[in-house]
């Protein structure tokens, strides 16, 4: 097993040292660092990018010839790590011979520590590994007492103090759109830092809520699929993005996947947090608003462009979503292009 040790939090001392250790050609846009391993400890990318207020965010998309420990040493100022896996499997231990905890593909975690104790990462051999984490550490300026990271450790810790914390969430795909999202950002410079953040800032907060969520809710987490029935409900929530257009129903979604209903509506309730009628419907309309606002089509042409039959339906759960109906949000975007 190669066992590497991080002994910075700062985001461009500790790809500086990742470079070192794994022998990558590291490069720099706007800030975010990006290391590109091809050889034979592995191969893929590991990316990272800092922003105001203390927020950090990493993403692995890996895969190592051999086992890998990746150790980082907590200093005095105990940042709060939010995980999420959305392909393969890795484990994390407080200290090297702590217990470990499994975070599975689509699942969310929230990690942190008491001062001083070493966070240790398991990546396993010869397994495509994609993970990301928004790493929120305490700045040591004035008025710290408003930071981020002390109203997460008031909401996370009883009386506000900090230890060992390990929290494994439910499944969830939001994260995975996020993630996707970033990964889609074409522009260069500060554009590109300025789209990233906005996102990572999502993610806090769909990690945030989802932990919320299943503290209301302890049976979330509790679900009777298999990791395969899971992938399987990812490939059908891509395949609903991809064809909007199509009248999808729940019997032919079950055929096309080999789920049964009630495992299919579980899936999506479990990920998604909702149905999978209500998730067709949301997809198309988000699909909606960007050809209203993006193409010259009129409503009738875009309603029907992504599948609806009903007008009349289609404005009515557009002004719904969004506070206006779509001829006064095609006029909107109109009168916003022309004083422009």
């Amino acid at each position: 097993m190669k066992t590497i040790s991080l002994k910075t939090a700062k985001i461009h001392q500790v790809f500086e040292q990742l470079q070192v250790d794994f022998a990558g050609n590291l490069t720099h846009d706007a800030e975010e660092h990006i290391l590109e391993i091809d050889n034979p400890l592995g191969q893929g990318l590991i990316k990272g990018i800092s922003f105001k207020g203390g927020i950090s965010y990493m993403e692995f998309d890996m895969e190592f010839t051999e086992d890998v420990m990746l150790v980082a040493s907590s200093t005095q100022y105990t940042p709060i790590c939010f995980a999420y896996c959305s392909q393969g499997q890795v484990s994390h231990s407080f200290g090297p011979n702590g217990e470990r905890h499994e975070l599975e593909n689509f699942q969310t975690g929230i990690l942190t520590s008491k001062t001083l104790q070493d966070n240790v990462l398991y990546f396993e051999k010869e397994m495509r590994l994609k993970m990301i984490l928004v790493i929120v550490s305490p700045t040591k300026r004035a008025g710290n007492e408003n930071h981020l990271n002390h109203e997460l450790q008031k909401l996370f810790f009883k009386n506000n103090v900090v230890d060992n914390f390990a929290y494994i969430g439910s499944y969830n795909l939001k994260v995975a759109e996020k993630v996707r999202q970033i990964n889609t950002v074409s522009v260069t410079g500060i554009a590109r830092k300025l789209m990233i953040e906005g996102l990572v800032h999502l993610i806090l907060a769909l990690e945030i809520q989802q932990h919320s969520d299943d503290l209301k809710n302890a049976t979330v987490q509790e679900s009777s699929l298999t990791k395969k029935e899971r992938e399987v409900v990812r490939e059908l929530s891509v395949f609903i993005n991809n064809y909007p257009e199509k009248q999808l129903s729940v019997a032919y979604l079950c055929k096309k996947g080999g789920l049964s209903p009630s495992k299919l509506q579980e899936g999506f309730k479990m990920m998604h947090g909702t149905t999978v009628t209500d998730y067709i419907r949301d997809v198309r309309v988000r699909l909606a608003e960007n050809l209203i606002k993006t193409t010259d089509m009129n409503i009738s042409e875009v309603v029907y462009s992504i599948g609806f039959i009903s007008r009349s339906y289609f404005s009515k759960i557009f002004k719904a979503k969004y506070n206006c109906s779509p001829k006064e949000y095609k006029d909107k975007q109109r009168s916003f292009a022309i004083s422009a």
